[in-house]
């Protein structure tokens, strides 16, 4: 995907996100991280927008190491809540589309560019709280298989590439992911020390523990702890999911 659909995807999800919170009392439990209420989910997601709106907007070096309320100030009251994301969101779509290709800036994972960087960073982001945002009320609404895709391929090559919390497993055991909805298939061995992702097309590549078959944007959900297995067509050793969920960290700052 390029920049200005990842800007575009991350405009959607957020105008998706201010949408499902709106009239939603602030206490509601968040359904998918069940240590939150909303308010703590729009808190945290408002807040980064701003960090990383700043780090683009200051073209910072070095990574912004500071928290969520030094970045934001002060916390907004509840009844100005959605008004505070949306105002937030739209200041970091602004920030992205106006910024300068070139632009050189912190960032935390390879990418083209650090614009690049940044645009599917947040986009994706956006996207997974977007998913939170309505478990609070009801049902997620599916992505689109091409944009759920390119959020596997994230966190696959990105977070999940870096070293991780891996039992000692010999051999590592292989995770399998197919996209019933696409002509696409990921094949993850977890460990020893980070997820290595295989060619699919490989015939020498060894036999997965555990198949997941499923629409990416339920394959996306699940990598990101949002789906439980049970709800899914998994076929193997079921263990090798909990290794996912328990070795595989996603930090909002690195």
């Amino acid at each position: 995907m390029e920049v200005d659909e990842h800007i575009d995807f991350l405009q959607h999800e957020g105008e998706l996100l201010a949408i499902a919170a709106t009239d939603v009392d602030p206490e509601t439990p968040v359904t998918t991280v069940p240590d939150w209420p909303l308010r703590d989910l729009l808190h945290h997601i408002g807040g980064i927008h701003r960090w990383a709106a700043t780090t683009i907007r200051e073209a910072r070096t070095e990574r912004y190491d500071t928290t969520l309320l030094e970045v934001v100030g002060r916390w907004p009251g509840d009844a100005d809540l959605v008004d505070w994301f949306r105002a937030g969101h739209a200041d970091l779509v602004r920030t992205l589309r106006d910024a300068d290709p070139n632009l050189e800036c912190w960032h935390f994972f390879a990418a083209p560019s650090p614009i690049a960087f940044w645009a599917r960073r947040q986009a994706h982001e956006t996207a997974i709280h977007r998913a939170d945002t309505e478990s609070c009320t009801g049902p997620i609404t599916p992505y689109a298989p091409e944009l759920a895709a390119d959020g596997i391929n994230e966190i696959l090559f990105g977070f999940a590439a870096r070293t991780g919390r891996y039992p000692h497993a010999e051999p590592p055991p292989r995770l399998h992911l197919r996209a019933t909805d696409l002509e696409r298939e990921w094949s993850a061995q977890l460990g020893p020390d980070r997820v290595e992702v295989v060619v699919d097309d490989d015939a020498s590549a060894p036999r997965s523990d555990c198949t997941v078959a499923a629409t990416a944007s339920d394959l996306y959900l699940l990598l990101w702890n949002r789906v439980p297995p049970d709800a899914l067509s998994v076929d193997g050793d079921r263990e090798c999911l909990s290794v996912w969920r328990d070795a595989v960290r996603v930090r909002w700052s690195e």
